[in-house]
């Protein structure tokens, strides 16, 4: 390893650390250890350091690469998946049942939606990133990213309003 490359590396990663972290919690909404995503990203990143263009770019370079990472799990996942195969790994009771009741709710909505509105939903409405960065991690204009944030809101608002009365009927049955 060249020492060389090694600072040069570090220095572009402490530059945009916080927003890389930032995203990739975003990104993984439950699928899998935003950590992992992280190091992974990162390695694949090191190896291939030679193939960035410019310095400016390198934050939009971990991005591509950690949404490249995030599709091949998602794959590998839907392949081994067996049917519906829970968020919630115990039951809690009370109020935090409820509420973890409505986050797996609200994840299974999101993951019906197109990616790309997902991805813009999660990041502006979650994680408090901006449109024009969101514009400049999905490569597209500000016109486009707040279209996807409108489209998006829309379908995940209907899911929703679709999802209780699925829920509170079965819910009727078992409590009748």
């Amino acid at each position: 390893m060249k020492p060389g490359k090694q600072e040069h590396f570090r220095q572009l990663y402490d530059s945009v650390h916080v927003q890389f972290e930032r995203f990739c919690r975003a990104r993984v909404y439950g699928e899998m250890d935003y950590r992992d995503l992280m190091n992974e990203t990162l390695l694949v990143a090191w190896e291939k350091l030679d193939t960035l263009r410019s310095e400016k770019a390198f934050l939009g370079f971990l991005f591509g690469i950690a949404v490249r990472l995030l599709a091949r799990n998602h794959r590998k996942k839907r392949e081994l998946k067996t049917e519906d195969q829970p968020l919630l790994k115990e039951r809690p009771s009370g109020e935090s049942a409820d509420r973890d009741a409505e986050i797996h709710l609200l994840y299974k909505a999101l993951a019906r939606l197109p990616e790309i509105q997902r991805e813009a939903l999660i990041l502006f409405e979650i994680n408090g990133f901006s449109i024009k960065e969101i514009a400049g991690m999905q490569e597209a204009s500000q016109a486009a990213v707040k279209k996807r944030l409108e489209r998006g809101r829309k379908q995940l608002y209907q899911l929703l309003r679709e999802t209780p009365q699925v829920g509170s009927q079965s819910m009727e049955v078992n409590h009748g």
